[in-house]
């Protein structure tokens, strides 16, 4: 069973931002455990003796809201960086899938349709794709914070697994999407942060977390095919012609990064 973490950015009906993403990762079910293990060391750095209480979570991280209020900026930064790292892990195999709607391009009414259609049939295509090259039948779950779009997303899968969607049918998938509370699963927190520095790349022109998100977007051979997109021309020539950011994002902690190239028990 591989299990496809969602969280969105922006709003369908938000008219202060131009892009909506729906955005996150899959992971093999029995590397669940070693993904949050690798990050609750990184939330006792601000809350020793309740690391639980920390949640990682895009805009507060960056905005220094929440738990966060207070953090120094060094701080804040150096933890986004080291649990964005980790999608880089050899050994996790994390797969980031994210869809990406400028709303001027789709109709409002249809711009989660066509998200989750996008982020679901690359997600059910990557299973296929398993089965095909080494014969490893895996089904597929997605995992959304409970704050999403729960009826719809659930009503959706439901359709497009029965009755199919415009780029054909979900054969892979186990159930209808599940939704937990953010703040208990540091895998959902993780898929936060790929939709929100996905999101910032396209809306403020911000690159530095989608620097970090990028190499582990899905690939089929040399084409990119995890991350799909409906933006206009002027999005995608300022897009190209972002310059260096003036505070760029520093390294990972050594330790963290050390962490990352270990051998996972099986």
């Amino acid at each position: 069973m591989h299990l496809l973490y969602l969280d969105e950015s922006g709003h369908p009906h938000d008219p202060s931002t131009q892009f909506f993403v729906l955005a996150g990762f899959a992971v093999f079910e029995r590397s669940t455990h070693w993904v949050e293990a690798r990050i609750n060391p990184i939330a006792e750095r601000f809350s020793p003796h309740d690391p639980s209480a920390i949640e990682f979570h895009g805009s507060p991280m960056y905005s220094a809201r929440d738990d966060w209020s207070g953090v120094a900026p060094a701080d804040r930064v150096q933890a986004l960086v080291d649990v964005l790292s980790l999608l880089g892990n050899a050994q996790l195999q994390l797969r980031v899938f994210a869809s990406v709607i400028e709303k001027t391009t789709v109709p409002q009414d249809q711009i989660l349709e066509r998200s989750f259609e996008a982020v679901a049939h690359q997600f059910d295509q990557y299973l296929a794709d398993m089965w095909a090259r080494r014969g490893d039948a895996q089904r597929g779950l997605v995992v959304c914070d409970k704050a999403s779009y729960e009826q719809k997303l659930q009503a959706l899968s439901s359709l497009f697994k029965h009755k199919g969607h415009a780029l054909g049918r979900l054969r892979n998938f186990a159930e209808v999407p599940l939704f937990l509370d953010s703040k208990a699963s540091r895998l959902i927190q993780l898929a936060d942060l790929v939709a929100y520095w996905i999101f910032r790349y396209y809306q403020s022109k911000d690159p530095r977390g989608f620097q970090l998100i990028e190499p582990s977007i899905l690939r089929r051979g040399n084409v990119r095919v995890g991350l799909a997109t409906s933006v206009t021309p002027a999005t995608e020539q300022a897009l190209a012609a972002i310059p260096p950011h003036k505070y760029p994002f520093p390294n990972p902690t050594v330790g963290v990064a050390a962490a990352a190239d270990r051998v996972l028990p099986g």
